[in-house]
C-alpha cells in the first residue's frame, strides 16, 4: 500500500495534498485533443493518483470545448463516484467560476457553484474566483466577490480562493472579505521555471505568506515545454501550443540542459525536477495528467527535495532566459 505525502493545513476542516492535479486538458479538444475515448484512461489516472495521496483535483466551470463545457467537473464527479479506496475520504475538489460578463450578480456566483456541485455530484471544496474582470468590466468584480463570500457563509463550501490575481489585486479582496470575517484560502497563479511573473515582479508570495494564503502553482510544467518530450527539430505538438514551443525552445535550451543534468544525477525525470522546484518554492502544483503514465510520473516528483545549490542553479539560469512562458491575459497586479 501507498504511504500518503503529508498533508497541508488550510482550514481544521480542510487539508490538501503537496501536489495536485490539473484537469484543464479533460474535455478540452481546442489545445489538449481530448476525445471522449479517453475517458477510462483518465479515470485511471485519477485514482492512480488518490490511490498515492494526491488529494487536490483542480478544475473549472469552463473547462470544456464548446458543448463539452463542464466536461471536466462532470468527469471529476463520475470518477469520485466510482472510487473506493485509500484517500477517497480526504478527496478535495476546487473549482474555478469564470467571471463571466453575463454573471453580473452576486446570487450568480451562488447558481454557478451549486451547478458546479450538480456536475461533480458532492459539494465544492474550494470556490475560486477565475480571474478578475477589472481589465473589461471593474464595477462588475465586486458582486462576484460577495456571491464567493456568501457559499462560505452559508457553509456550501469549505474555502475561498483566488485566480490569477496580483499582490495589489490579492491585498484588495483580503480586505474586502475580512470585513465579513472570510479568509482567503488559496491563491492560483501561473507558476513554473518559466513562468516565475506572478511570484518574483508581481510579489504575490510575500503577501500570501503574510496573509496565511496557500499559492496553488498551474502549469508548472510550461505547458508541457519542461518535459524534455519536445524539441525545436523533433515533434511539436498541433495547434496553437505547436507554434508557441516553436517559438520558445530555441531560447530556454539552457534550462532544459540544467534540467536534464539533474534529473539525470538524481535518476528523476526533467518533468519530475521542474514540479519538485515548485513544491521547493513553497507552492502547490498541480501538473495535469492525462493518462497513467503522466500520472505516475508526476508523482514521482514527491518524497522528495531538490537541495539549495540544485534550486539556486535553477533559478539563475530561469532569470536569465530572454524568452518565457505567455503570461494569462487576465493575470492582474
Amino acid at each position: 500500500m501507498s504511504i500518503a505525502p503529508s498533508k497541508i493545513e488550510i482550514s481544521p476542516d480542510l487539508s490538501l495534498s503537496p501536489m495536485g492535479c490539473g484537469t484543464w486538458a479533460w474535455g478540452n479538444k481546442l489545445l489538449w485533443g481530448y476525445d471522449r475515448s479517453m475517458d477510462a484512461e483518465l479515470q485511471a489516472a485519477f485514482n492512480l493518483c488518490l490511490e498515492n495521496g494526491v488529494t487536490l483535483f483542480d478544475t473549472a466551470d469552463s473547462y470544456g470545448t464548446l458543448q463539452l463545457n463542464g466536461r471536466s467537473e462532470q468527469l471529476l464527479g463520475k470518477f469520485a463516484k466510482a472510487y473506493s479506496g485509500p484517500n477517497q475520504n480526504d478527496l478535495a475538489i476546487a473549482t474555478k467560476l469564470a467571471a463571466y460578463p453575463w454573471r453580473l450578480t452576486r446570487n450568480s456566483m451562488i447558481s454557478a457553484c451549486q451547478a458546479s456541485a450538480t456536475r461533480l455530484g458532492r459539494k465544492v471544496d474550494i470556490v475560486q474566483m477565475h480571474w478578475s474582470p477589472v481589465k473589461y468590466f471593474p464595477w462588475q468584480e465586486g458582486a462576484l466577490l460577495d456571491g464567493l463570500a456568501d457559499l462560505y457563509d452559508r457553509k456550501l463550501v469549505k474555502g475561498v480562493g483566488l485566480s490569477n490575481y496580483g499582490s495589489e489585486a490579492l491585498q484588495r479582496v483580503h480586505q474586502r472579505f475580512s470585513d465579513r470575517g472570510v479568509k482567503i484560502a488559496t491563491l492560483q497563479v501561473q507558476y513554473s521555471l518559466l513562468s516565475t511573473y506572478p511570484v518574483t515582479e508581481l510579489g504575490v508570495k510575500e503577501i500570501c505568506d503574510e496573509l496565511g494564503i496557500k499559492i496553488i502553482a498551474y502549469s508548472p510544467l510550461g505547458l508541457g515545454l519542461l518535459t524534455g518530450k519536445y524539441s525545436e527539430n523533433g515533434n511539436l505538438p498541433q495547434g496553437i501550443r505547436g507554434l508557441l514551443f516553436k517559438n520558445l525552445l530555441p531560447g530556454i535550451k539552457p534550462l532544459l540542459n540544467c534540467l536534464q543534468a539533474i534529473a539525470s544525477s538524481r535518476n528523476k525525470t526533467m518533468s519530475q525536477v521542474a514540479i519538485n522546484w515548485c513544491i521547493c518554492k513553497g507552492t502547490i502544483p498541480i501538473p495535469g495528467a492525462k493518462n497513467v503514465a503522466q500520472a505516475r510520473q508526476n508523482i514521482g516528483a514527491l518524497g522528495w527535495h531538490l537541495d539549495a545549490g540544485e534550486i539556486a542553479e535553477l533559478d539563475r539560469i530561469a532569470a536569465s532566459l530572454d524568452k518565457k512562458m505567455v503570461q494569462n491575459i487576465f493575470q492582474t497586479k
